[in-house]
Order: structure tokens, then sequence, then C-alpha cells
């Protein structure tokens, strides 16, 4: 090809794109479904008893490569329990003008008590919207939990909250709010993980 032709060899692609039927999305009148595994706004999870997952180990805040997260852990005791550890996030923010959204946070929560949901519109004029805390973030009761404190009820220590987590298996209803839950029946987990936000 002689050289003179070459810038319109060069604007080929702009030409081309140019008679293509442009791909507009009118939002926010239409919402487009997002990806599964979509990394939208944090969550932070709860037991199918209530408890809070969060047990305030800070792993979170250590990942964050953009400095976004800052937790304060607080010591349970067995007038106010609030997860079933020995200490949970008294404190928790997350302040999305850093936030990446990269899920780095996520993969190093030891206990599944913070993961990403697909919602995406968290746009605010105000920086200090921007800075979510604990209370925004909580994942709301579903039908069977209790507001903590409270003490478990899932079992006698955490390590049969996570045990039953691991296995899948977690009961949810009861009869007695002061009785505990036994096992599974054959028929089935009343819960198990994917089941809703909660317990996600």
């Amino acid at each position: 090809m002689p050289e003179f032709l070459n810038p319109v060899k060069g604007f080929g692609v702009t030409f081309r794109q140019m008679f293509r039927k442009v791909d507009t999305v009118q939002y926010p009148e239409e919402k487009r479904p997002t990806a599964p595994r979509f990394h939208g706004r944090h969550q932070l999870n709860r037991w199918p008893d209530g408890l809070e997952k969060c047990i305030g180990c800070e792993l979170c805040a250590w990942a964050c490569p953009a400095d976004a997260i800052y937790v304060e852990g607080a010591d349970n005791t067995e007038e106010e329990r609030y997860s079933p550890g020995e200490r949970y996030g008294v404190v928790y923010q997350i302040n999305y003008l850093r936030c990446i959204l990269c899920g780095l946070c996520v993969e190093a929560c030891p206990t599944r008590a913070l993961t990403m949901t697909n919602e995406y519109e968290i746009a605010d004029d105000s920086r200090e919207n921007l800075i979510w805390t604990k209370e925004q973030l909580l994942a709301p009761l579903e039908s069977g939990m209790e507001v903590p404190p409270h003490p478990m009820r899932l079992g006698d220590t955490e390590r049969d909250y996570y045990q039953l987590g691991s296995a899948g298996v977690a009961p949810r209803g009861r009869e007695d709010q002061g009785a505990r839950p036994g096992p599974a029946t054959e028929s089935g987990p009343d819960w198990t993980p994917g089941e809703g936000g909660a317990g996600q």
C-alpha cells in the first residue's frame, strides 16, 4: 500500500464503528442485571440465629490495598454476646472514596463474615455519606433471627458454629427461643449457605 494511504488505513477502525448500531442503555430507567459474582457494595453477614459472623480480627483491614477499612474489636461477655467468638467488631467502617472493590477483604475473612453484593448504586455528593458504618453494612434480620446481644443458640462453643457452617447445616427455626435447636432431620437442613444474603 502506498504511504499516502496509511492515514486512511489507520482510520479504518473508526470508520467501521461509525456505521454500527450503538449499544446504549437508558440508565437509570433501564438497568441491566449484573453478573452473579459482581463486586458490589459489602455486607456483614449473620449466623442463622442472628449473631454476627464478624469477630473483629481486622484481617480485612490488613488485606485492603487501599486502606479503606477500619475495624475496632471488643470482647464478648456472657451478658452481652454479639458473635460466637471471644470478640466482635464493635466499630466497622468502609470508606468508599478509597475502596476499589477488589474483593481481597472477602478472601481474607476467616469466618465469611464479609461478602460483596450486587448493589452498585452507592454514589453520593457527600464525602461523609460515603463512609459506611457497621449499621449500614450489617445484613438485615431474617425470620427466626434474634437481635443481638443474646446467648449462642446453635451450639455451646464457637467451634460448633463453624462446624455447622462448613457442613452446610445451621438450623434456623426453633419453637422455643430459650432452647437450642437440635441437628437437622433426615428431610434435610433448615438452612444452607447461599439461601439468603445474611447466610452467605
